[in-house]
């Protein structure tokens, strides 16, 4: 990615300290196990370390650990049974998910041969978690439980663990980095209209705003020849441009896409929101007719580059690319009654990583449908299989809202004007996902990712304490 973000995650382990003294084997097992637990973790998270809480003036130590550190996420192993007062005081002042691992040592005790020492240290995980969960209920936290084994392995709860450090990454993104909005929204889709300082209240993301006069002034610095050049073979690789293409013909958007490269690193932009609605002449028109391939070349990068201004789907593109490794745009194209799909796809900038079923392609049009001048358009080709869709809206209290849906996507015949297509069906029929889908007030634009995502998108709202309406599955 452009710019490289990283969770950070709080992990400790808790037991009774009563049982130390008692069974003093029980101090390198446990220690053991916490060890191993750690190792476990995926390495595309920093580790908060608090240890293994035995008391509440550890916990307490480890709280202040973790609110310095701002944690995304905090996993908690369940060693053995232990009091609530090992976990509160860790956990209570801090605003996001606390996830109980609850991973017993042995898939069953020797019940011939096994002690009080080898019960309380290798199979007594399960006796504290009802209890954590009350408690956590009653502090106002939201929380989650994994259950399962070490011995054998536990595919289960490594999906589990996999998928919480996904979903952490995206907090962690939208706090470290900022999104761009440049000119304002579509005029007239007040769906898109949103408030920056409630955005960043309630989902820690910061706007910067750009005039467009700095964005058609952006490249004039750019004078590096190579780099240049390497740009302009790297956008050769990404698309097959209709009627052949050459260094020369893309030289101009390749000193921009370098151009914008930097500015996304200098201005620490995880995701860009844009519309130009202007008269398109002299280098605002240049630049406007090159846009939608240059931004595409951003999103191949990790950044989530919107059209028509909206805010809300960069945020939907920029949580799946996140967590799925995929983030198109999408809205509503067409319904086809005779073979009840959905016809689903988006003009303008997509993302590379999607158009697994054929290499992008690139085509000058006169017009862009709809709004200014006209220019390059891309289109991407989805595979066939799971796809996942995510809206985010807002209700009348400013409060977001997750709106997703999975469906599948199949061959068949799609539009050919240059712009992203997918024919997906949904298990509830084309109709009823119409007609539910815009029940929940999705806003007009969405994301796509190939694959079945809606796992991780819940663990994503549970972190950002956001609703979510699931359509189908």
């Amino acid at each position: 990615m452009l710019v490289n973000t990283k969770a950070k995650v709080g992990i400790f382990s808790i037991a009774l300290g009563a049982y130390l003294p008692q069974f003093p084997s029980l101090v390198p097992e446990f220690d053991k196990q916490f060890a191993d637990f750690k190792a476990s973790m995926p390495d595309t998270v920093e580790l908060i370390d608090g240890g293994v809480v035995t008391t509440k003036e550890q916990s307490q130590k480890v709280g202040d650990k973790f609110r310095a550190a701002d944690v995304d996420l905090v996993f908690m192993q369940l060693l053995t049974y232990a009091t609530s007062y090992n976990m509160l005081p860790a956990v209570k002042d801090l605003d996001v998910p606390v996830v109980l691992v609850n991973i017993q040592k042995l898939k069953a005790l020797d019940y011939d041969n096994a002690g009080t020492a080898e019960w309380l240290g290798e199979a007594y995980a399960c006796g504290a978690v009802g209890e954590m969960v009350a408690d956590l209920e009653r502090f106002g936290k939201r929380h989650a439980v994994i259950t399962g084994v070490v011995e054998g392995g536990d595919a289960g709860v490594t999906k589990e663990i996999e998928e919480w450090c996904r979903a952490a990454q995206v907090r962690r993104r939208f706090r470290d980095t900022n999104i761009a909005q440049i000119g304002r929204p579509y005029p007239g889709m007040m769906d898109l209209y949103i408030d920056e300082s409630n955005l960043y209240h309630r989902m820690h993301l910061y706007t910067k705003q750009f005039d467009w006069e700095k964005i058609w002034a952006i490249a004039d610095d750019v004078t590096d020849e190579a780099a240049i050049r390497s740009k302009a073979e790297d956008i050769l690789d990404t698309f097959d441009v209709e009627g052949g293409g050459t260094v020369e013909k893309v030289w101009e958007m390749a000193k921009y896409v370098v151009a914008f490269e930097q500015w996304v690193k200098d201005e620490q932009l995880g995701l860009v929101a844009s519309h130009y609605d202007g008269y398109a002449k002299g280098q605002a028109g240049v630049v406007d007719s090159l846009l939608i391939p240059a931004f595409s070349m951003l999103i191949k990068q990790g950044t989530a580059c919107a059209v028509e201004g909206d805010i809300k789907v960069a945020m939907a593109m920029s949580i799946l690319k996140t967590i799925s490794g995929t983030g198109q745009l999408a809205e509503m194209y067409t319904i086809d009654f005779n073979d009840d799909i959905c016809i689903i796809g988006h003009s303008g900038s997509g993302d590379y990583d999607i158009s697994q079923a054929k290499k992008p392609t690139m085509k000058i049009v006169d017009v862009f449908h709809g709004k200014t001048g006209g220019g390059y358009l891309t289109q991407f080709y989805p595979p066939t299989g799971p796809i996942t869709y995510l809206a985010i809206t807002q209700d009348m209290n400013g409060n977001f809202k997750f709106v997703c849906a999975e469906g599948v996507n199949e061959e068949g015949k799609i539009l050919s004007n240059g712009d992203t297509n997918m024919r997906t069906r949904f298990s509830c029929g084309a109709r009823d996902f119409v007609s539910q889908w815009s029940e929940c007030g999705p806003t007009h634009h969405f994301g796509a990712a190939v694959g079945r995502h809606i796992d991780v998108i819940l663990k994503v709202a549970k972190i950002m304490n956001v609703p979510v309406d699931i359509v189908t599955r």
